[in-house]
């Protein structure tokens, strides 16, 4: 995508969360999250997902007010395209897994098949829990086939971009999230 093109669809979209709003979201998850991780003796793993949720670890991880060991890993569907395919995996975390509680953080829940896997491949290694907190969760009317424990902003189901998300390869910087003018679909 030019950066003509990226302007013109950034121009021409919807916007559906301010940058004010996710600042405010991100303060509600971290306190949320707090609460839920900072009891006990555990130190959890949090596992950024990579390449749309680190936007998301950038303004999280600050706030979070209990000691962690911070990793990554990269499972995608999407490859910079506007539809899903199969989950390819890039990278799976460096830090132990096992008899740990992990918390993972992503952009947006969808429909759901990549953090399932996600979290199938860190049960599977032996985790002891694993939680889940994403910036938003697109309602698409249909069940799927994990939770979120922890939600941040509700979204239309379209495509959307900002904030980690991606319009093929453009916008994750952007602060606040906008919807993709149907002339783009």
């Amino acid at each position: 995508m030019t950066p003509a093109e990226a302007r013109r669809i950034l121009a021409q979209a919807e916007l559906i969360h301010s940058a004010d709003a996710v600042v405010r979201t991100i303060d509600r998850l971290a306190t949320e999250i707090t609460q839920r991780l900072a009891v006990g003796e555990d130190c959890p793993l949090v596992l950024t997902v990579m390449g749309g949720a680190v936007f998301f670890a950038g303004q999280l991880l600050p706030k979070l007010a209990f000691p962690l060991e911070c990793d990554y890993l990269h499972a995608t569907r999407y490859r910079n395209t506007l539809q899903g395919q199969g989950v390819a995996w890039v990278a799976t975390p460096r830090a132990p897994v096992r008899d740990r509680t992990v918390l993972v953080l992503d952009d947006i829940l969808d429909e759901g098949i990549t953090l399932l896997a996600i979290k199938n491949h860190l049960l599977e290694q032996g985790a002891r829990n694993c939680l889940i907190a994403v910036l938003t969760e697109k309602e698409i009317g249909t069940p799927k086939p994990v939770e979120a424990d922890f939600v941040g902003l509700r979204l239309p189901d379209r495509y959307v971009f900002g904030c980690g998300m991606d319009i093929r390869g453009a916008w994750r910087n952007l602060p606040a999230i906008y919807a993709l003018a149907e002339a783009h679909r």
